[in-house]
């Protein structure tokens, strides 16, 4: 016996038709939202498409509309809470606006595997791509493919040949500005800096913002260390800058990249001694839900992920002016303190 569960015959637009009392044509014209339709035809077809249990097939669909109502999604190192929760909020407005994300995974690193990414999509017939966790490379591996659908990073702004656009609108180097602001009117004057990957977007301006910020009030980084997103690179970097930290002209605030990676650094500097925050304190970003229960509690920032989820759909269905998401806000928790 198959282990397969079995079910009823598939359910055609013949039927629909049938029960509607239409055409077949008016029928397809429904599913394809076609403007001219009589309201109380098209509830009457609605209303036999659900008794009927049809299912729209996107395939289908595509040969006479040019579109899948499909939006595809390249992402990577989707065991981080940054990659996961931007998925997650690509669905949920993908849903909103009347459509379905795919998703292909890829070594954001490697350009061979986010061209065959990005090629699983398109056989799919995608309508676009939302890259999230973008490396550099991975857009600019995509800006020179000429994929002939548009491209969009999730958390980053960039320019046609997929390098990061100067101006404003980008939220992590705002963000990463506003941690910054927090501890200079604390009265930290040494703030040093743990940041991500050089070869992600969202690390570089995390990076960016830390350091305009910095320089709105005459001051420099204090030191720079650089983790890979995770807690284990933050505590093992704990020790140098526990180092650093006990230097008489050492930092006195830390203002890390992401909410894993400090974590990583407090556990790391707890079992060195150095507590936190009285001998230093530390900002995260992310605002991670657990955030609110690492000891201390952490300060950090947090995005409009869903905002940001809504801009890159908008802009795949042709939105010239998307709404653009909320400003980041700090979270003010424990692991900060006035010196």
């Amino acid at each position: 016996m198959s282990e397969a569960m079995s079910g009823r015959a598939r359910v055609g637009v013949r039927d629909v038709a049938a029960a509607a009392g239409v055409s077949t044509q008016t029928v397809s014209r429904v599913i394809n939202d076609h403007p001219h339709i009589r309201p109380e035809t098209r509830e009457r077809v609605i209303t036999a498409m659900a008794e009927l249990g049809y299912r729209v097939n996107n395939a289908a669909r595509a040969l006479g509309t040019a579109t899948t109502r499909t939006i595809g999604v390249i992402a990577s190192d989707t065991d981080l809470y940054g990659p996961a929760a931007g998925i997650g909020a690509l669905e949920r407005a993908a849903r909103a606006a009347g459509r379905w994300i795919a998703t292909a995974y890829a070594d954001g690193s490697d350009a061979g595997s986010v061209t065959a990414a990005a090629d699983h999509l398109l056989a799919q017939g995608v309508d676009g791509i939302v890259v999230v966790a973008p490396h550099t490379a991975a857009l600019e591996t995509l800006a020179a493919a000429s994929l002939g659908v548009p491209v969009v990073p999730l958390h980053a702004r960039v320019d046609s040949a997929g390098e990061r656009a100067s101006g404003g609108g980008d939220r992590g180097a705002e963000g990463a500005a506003l941690a910054v602001d927090h501890l200079l009117d604390a009265g930290h004057r040494r703030i040093a800096q743990l940041s991500g990957p050089a070869a992600w977007l969202e690390a570089v301006a995390r990076d960016t913002g830390a350091e305009s910020a910095l320089a709105r009030r005459g001051l420099q980084l204090a030191g720079r260390w650089r983790g890979d997103w995770s807690a284990g690179s933050g505590a093992a970097i704990a020790s140098r800058i526990a180092a650093a930290v006990g230097e008489a002209a050492g930092p006195t605030a830390i203002v890390v990249a992401n909410d894993q990676m400090a974590l990583g650094l407090i556990s790391g500097l707890a079992r060195l001694g150095v507590d936190v925050p009285a001998d230093v304190s530390v900002v995260g970003f992310d605002d991670h839900p657990d955030a609110a229960f690492y000891r201390p509690a952490l300060t950090t920032v947090r995005l409009d992920i869903a905002g940001e989820a809504r801009r890159c759909v908008r802009i795949l269905l042709g939105d010239d002016a998307p709404a653009e998401p909320t400003s980041p806000r700090l979270v003010v928790r424990d692991s900060t303190r006035r010196v």
